[in-house]
């Protein structure tokens, strides 16, 4: 099969496990076995593709030209395929959790989620492969559209409102900010391909534009890309915690808040190119607003009673690392930043996974009620030390290595109030996380002591997989270190 295949296999797999649902929608058995079998082919294709990318090649496939200009056009460099294989790996949990959560909590609507959910990853599928702003600009819109049933899932007065402020904050930004922002770079340099070193040095050394209106450029990427909760944006984040845990789990690690971040490092990389981020620090503010970010969510999620909505500040500061390393614009921030895309997913995913199993076999949603919960559920409550130690950045967890990296751009930079950020961030990630792992095991119970009472089995399996996973990423650093290093290096293939 040729590269152009397998980019087109990427794509069809995910609508293929939608009709697949929408086929056998009363079969519940065959409906998630097949949702099971589309993930691992997908992931299978997935990994024979990156193989090929991290080798040097970059095949590409023109898809459609609507308009002149305007292509519809994939093409396969190394940090697309990185947010590609942790799409597509982490799809395959999440529908085995989602199996569990959903059958345990007898949730209604589970072919329309099945169905959303296998759309939301073609969108995923779609912005990862892009080869240009056009093509990721439509992608992300079908990420946003295929969502917002989930968002509403339950179809409760909380939910829809949630539903409206995800879908309304979302589709702003976007129109108002990013379509601007796009139409805008294509009027000043003909072009809306993402190139290695950048797009916009030539019309910055032609005066087309001056460092005013480049800051301003920047801006309007930055706010426009709203998925990447950079704060005032970042409402919609917490609102959407309404929606069932599975559909949380997409949300915060899977594909939509990745999808922001991602666009963000892209536009930095691509379009405007570190070299001239970093030449004119037209960047600067944006390091500012992301540092205050990462602070003020992690403060907020401090004062979070309720579980998924502590969980929730807390991906809104995570989140800004990856747009930190952008605005940093030195090689070893772009590196860890990119790096943190796949870190913060495998760990942020855990604790969702056990916020979703202590509901499903207590029906407990705060902080304050999980006191000696450990006693009963010590795999859940294990994998939530574990996906903690991995958010907050201590050996031997993957989370370290993006953290690293990041501390060493911003000294690279030139800028170490960021690595007294960094360092603030994880005592407060300390401070947020690590009272519910060690309260559920130390403090005394809320209730009577009962016996051990794990979620079932299709919950469990898959969060113990991702807490190993964020271990077993701190021994795989270096290989995806290897495969970041051309991002950094200017007109890299």
């Amino acid at each position: 099969m040729s590269e152009v295949n397998r980019i087109q296999l990427a794509l069809v797999l995910p609508l293929a496990a939608g009709l697949w649902v929408l086929l056998f929608s009363q079969r519940e058995n065959l409906r998630e076995l097949g949702t099971l079998s589309f993930g691992l082919a997908l992931f299978g294709n997935i990994a024979s593709l990156a193989s090929q990318v991290f080798s040097g090649e970059r095949p590409e496939w023109i898809m459609m030209e609507p308009l002149p200009g305007f292509a519809i056009s994939f093409r396969l460099e190394p940090l697309g395929m990185l947010f590609a294989l942790v799409a597509s790996g982490l799809w395959i949990v999440t529908t085995c959790y989602a199996i569990g959560y959903m059958r345990s909590h007898r949730e209604g609507h589970q072919t329309r989620f099945y169905l959303c959910f296998a759309v939301a990853m073609f969108a995923a599928m779609g912005a990862a492969l892009s080869s240009n702003l056009f093509t990721l600009f439509v992608f992300y819109e079908v990420m946003t559209l295929s969502t917002y049933p989930l968002v509403t899932h339950h179809g409760t007065e909380k939910a829809m409102l949630g539903g409206r402020t995800y879908l309304g904050i979302l589709m702003t930004t976007s129109i108002a900010f990013l379509m601007l922002a796009i139409i805008w770079t294509w009027s000043e340099t003909g072009t809306l391909e993402f190139t290695p070193g950048g797009i916009m040095n030539q019309a910055y050394t032609e005066g087309k534009l001056s460092t005013v209106q480049l800051s301003f450029l920047l801006a309007l990427f930055a706010f426009g890309t709203g998925k990447a909760a950079l704060m005032p944006f970042h409402r919609w984040l917490p609102a959407a915690m309404v929606a069932p845990t599975p559909v949380s789990a997409l949300l915060h690690a899977v594909a939509v808040v990745k999808v922001g971040v991602f666009t963000v490092m892209k536009i930095a990389i691509y379009i405007f190119g570190i070299d001239l981020l970093r030449d004119t620090g037209i960047s600067e503010w944006l390091m500012y607003v992301a540092g205050a970010t990462v602070l003020i969510a992690s403060l907020v999620a401090m004062t979070k009673d309720n579980l998924k909505a502590r969980l929730a500040y807390s991906t809104i500061s995570q989140l800004s690392y990856v747009t930190l390393g952008a605005a940093l614009a030195s090689p070893a921030a772009i590196i860890g930043g990119s790096m943190h895309i796949a870190m913060h997913a495998v760990g942020k995913i855990t604790l969702f996974f056990c916020a979703g199993a202590i509901y499903v076999a207590t029906h407990k949603t705060n902080v304050s009620q999980m006191r000696g919960l450990g006693r009963r559920m010590p795999f859940t409550m294990v994998a939530f030390l574990l996906g903690s130690f991995s958010i907050i950045g201590l050996p031997p967890f993957g989370g370290m290595w993006s953290k690293w990296y990041l501390a060493e751009g911003a000294a690279a930079s030139g800028q170490p109030i960021f690595i007294a950020v960094l360092m603030i961030s994880s005592l407060l990630n300390i401070a947020y996380l690590l009272p519910v792992a060690i309260g559920s095991f130390y403090l005394k119970e809320n209730e009577e002591p009962t016996s051990i009472q794990e979620a079932p089995l299709m919950c469990l399996i898959p969060l113990c997989l991702t807490a190993l996973g964020g271990f077993a990423l701190f021994f795989f650093a270096d290989p995806i270190y290897q495969v970041l290093q051309p991002l950094t290096e200017t007109g890299a293939p």
